[in-house]
């Protein structure tokens, strides 16, 4: 887990419930919380919860992952060479394993390709939260679609998932080239397992 700084958090408290015109006691009274919790929190002397920052979010008119200090913006994609170098980046992150799912003619009506995180995987530590997240994506997009819901509110799931995964540290996989023994025995390996897998279907 990536450590947050309950300091930097406590400081943006201070000075967004100061800009709101709220006092310690009064920002206390709306959270139903204690004088003395909420001088903890700006003090950064105790960790607040991500429940906690969702709603001091709210009641101060920011996003949880400012409060978090993540910063949620990215480069502009400029061009379709940005999206596919980040697939490459995502390729490369320990803990996530995908398959590339390719059907196009003759042997399907369409073309369509997709990732594919087997949420089950023991040595893929972080498809289960990738399987979660997609499906609450897609529910919240398919929201969209259907026009039940509204881009705030979309907007606010997206900061609320972030600042809630924003502490979840990951690491590159180290790349190491192989002999050409050792590539053999690894791709022979590697074909009789999925022999094997095939066989059982």
């Amino acid at each position: 887990m990536a450590k947050i700084d309950e300091s930097t958090i406590g400081l943006r408290i201070k000075l967004l419930r100061k800009l709101k015109g709220l006092s310690q006691q009064e920002l206390a009274d709306i959270l139903g919380k204690s004088l003395r919790t909420v001088q903890k929190y700006e003090t950064g002397e105790i960790e607040v919860s991500i429940a906690m920052i969702n709603q001091l979010a709210e009641v101060l008119d920011t996003t949880p992952t400012y409060l978090l200090g993540y910063d949620s913006q990215i480069e502009p994609i400029r061009s379709l060479a940005d999206v596919m170098n980040f697939l490459f980046h995502i390729n490369r992150v320990e803990g996530l394993d995908f398959r590339i799912d390719v059907r196009r003619p003759p042997h399907y009506n369409e073309w369509e390709c997709s990732l594919t995180f087997n949420g089950k995987a023991k040595e893929a530590t972080y498809n289960a939260d990738m399987c979660l997240f997609l499906e609450e994506w897609e529910r919240n997009r398919d929201a969209m679609r259907s026009n039940a819901s509204t881009y705030t509110a979309l907007h606010k799931w997206e900061e609320k998932t972030l600042a809630y995964y924003q502490a979840t540290a990951v690491k590159y996989k180290e790349e190491v080239e192989l002999s050409v023994e050792e590539q053999a025995e690894k791709r022979k390996a590697y074909l009789n397992a999925l022999y094997l897998q095939d066989g059982d279907n």
